[in-house]
Formats: structure tokens, C-alpha cells, sequence
């Protein structure tokens, strides 16, 4: 039996609707916060169930008869985000799993400028010591994290953001389609994967470029100071933490942190990987 968490997210969503054009919907648990968001895989014979992370007796009965656990990755980061991975993993022990599946990330380290990233690295080092089998699926950066960048550019002409350097930027559909390669095919990756990324990284230079073709007109790139980038965010509403967090992820690309590729992804999926630009014709509108 698969157990998938965040099984209503982005990632987690993607990957049950994969899953489910392999294996049949009894074999399936979408573990989730609330389960009326999952009404519909309930109707499909998808067995739903809640588990919270952050309240470990939830997870015991929603890991139950596993044999293999997708923990998804929350959204926060810091101490907090580690500990609900953890309670996630040891519960899935606790029950049984012969292995426990994590979506970590391609820029997963200690030393990363960018907070995700400590964490990650953080769980990876927890699963290992468990003694338990498992995958890390480090995934490449989420594309659809690229339109969230662009501000006004479309209305402007100019794409304002701090440095950066190129990232790999890899679509939801991809990942999800992977992990459930992982899922099916249990002798596939003992430990962190290679990279799961799309072919080619861009900056927010090629970007701006891929906006002028599609769009129908100039977008030219302007760097920003990242204080007054920040300061920006902040002046219309964000948390100041927040403002820093994201600040983060253009210190951490400009220092290489998300440029790296590989093969691995597209061997998966046994065809090439969706590249930044057919992802951004598919999500911004052309000029009229």
C-alpha cells in the first residue's frame, strides 16, 4: 500500500493522479489535514485519511498497513519544518514501511543561503541514521515558482529583481511523474537521488527574454538592490522574515547553489523533461 502525504498539495495531488493510472485506487492512501478537500479521490476508491504532522497520533493511523510513505515536504523551514519531518518518518517506521520516500531538493545543504535547503539536508541526515530504506527525491527548483518573480513585468516591460543565477527550474508535472516511477519501481535509487531537474538552467536574464518572444513585447531585465527589492515586499504587505527568506533564494542562486542538471529526471520519465520556456508559453498570455 502507497501512503502519500500532502496528498491535496501541488506536488502531492500530481503524484496520486500518476499513481493511479498505474495501480488500482484500493492500493492508494492520500493522507491530508483535511480530508473534505479530497472528497473526489474518496469518490475515485482512493482510501482517504487525516494525518497532521504536527500531531503524531494522526499519523499513526493514516501510515497504517503501509508499505511504502511519500512524505512531501512541508512549506515552512526552520527547526519547526525538520520536526515535522521527523515525527512524519518515525511514524512511518512505526508502522511498518519498508520504505519512506522524501521530496528534498537539488540545492539540499548545510551551508545553503537559502533556509529550505538546511532543512532538507537536515531530514536527509535524520532518514539516514534511522536504518530504515529510503529515497530522497531531490527535486529541481519549482518552475511554477517563476511566474511569482515576475511582478510587473508584462505590464511594464521590466522584470525588477535582485541578482541572480541560474536555476533549474523543473515543473510539478515532471516531479510528480517521477515519484511515481520511484514509488512503482521499489530497486530504483537507495538513498538521495541525482539531481531531478529539467535539462538547462536559466536566469532571470533569460527569462526576460523568454517574456519579449512569448508576450509579444520587450521585457528587459533590471536589477535591483536587494534592500530595496525587500523593502518593496514588505511596503506592500509581506512579513519582513518572509521578505528575508526570499531574499535568500537570489543569494543562494547567485552563488551557484541551484544551477546544477542532470540526466536522471528525463531517464525516469523515459522522454525529455519540460523545459522553462514551454512551461512559461503555457502560463503567461501573449499580447493582444
Amino acid at each position: 500500500m502507497f501512503v502519500i502525504t500532502g496528498a491535496t498539495g501541488q506536488l502531492g495531488s500530481r503524484i496520486v493522479r500518476r499513481l493511479l493510472t498505474q495501480v488500482p485506487p484500493e492500493q492508494l492512501v492520500a493522507c491530508v489535514r483535511d480530508p473534505e478537500r479530497a472528497a473526489g479521490l474518496l469518490a475515485e476508491g482512493v482510501d482517504v485519511r487525516r494525518g497532521d504532522f504536527t500531531d503524531p497520533a494522526s499519523l499513526a493511523e493514516a501510515f497504517k498497513g503501509a508499505s511504502q510513505v511519500l512524505v512531501v515536504s512541508v512549506n515552512d523551514s526552520g527547526d519547526g519544518a525538520v520536526a515535522q519531518h521527523r515525527a512524519a518518518i518515525d511514524a512511518a517506521r512505526a508502522a511498518g514501511a519498508e520504505r519512506i520516500l522524501y521530496t528534498s531538493h537539488q540545492g539540499a545543504d548545510a551551508d545553503s543561503l537559502f533556509a529550505p535547503m538546511p532543512d532538507h539536508a537536515a531530514t536527509e541526515r535524520y532518514l539516514t541514521t534511522t536504518g530504515a530504506p529510503f529515497t530522497s527525491l531531490r527535486n529541481g527548483f519549482y518552475a511554477a515558482t517563476v511566474p511569482l518573480l515576475l511582478g510587473g513585468a508584462l505590464e511594464t516591460g521590466e522584470l525588477r529583481a535582485p541578482a541572480d543565477g541560474p536555476v533549474s527550474w523543473t515543473t510539478h508535472d515532471d516531479l510528480a511523474e517521477a515519484a511515481a516511477v520511484l514509488l512503482a519501481d521499489e530497486g530504483r535509487y537507495e538513498g538521495p537521488t541525482p539531481p531531478l531537474t529539467a535539462a538547462r538552467a536559466y536566469d532571470l536574464d533569460d527569462v526576460a527574454g523568454i517574456l519579449t518572444r512569448i508576450g509579444g513585447r520587450t521585457v528587459r531585465r533590471v536589477v535591483v538592490e536587494d534592500e530595496d527589492w525587500a523593502a518593496g515586499l514588505v511596503g506592500h504587505g509581506m512579513p519582513a522574515e518572509q521578505a528575508d527568506l526570499l531574499l535568500g533564494m537570489f543569494h543562494a542562486s547567485r552563488r551557484g547553489e541551484f544551477a546544477t542538471t542532470g540526466s536522471a529526471l528525463e531517464d525516469l520519465l523515459g522522454r525529455p523533461a519540460t523545459i522553462l520556456p514551454a512551461f512559461l508559453e503555457g502560463v503567461v498570455p501573449a499580447a493582444r
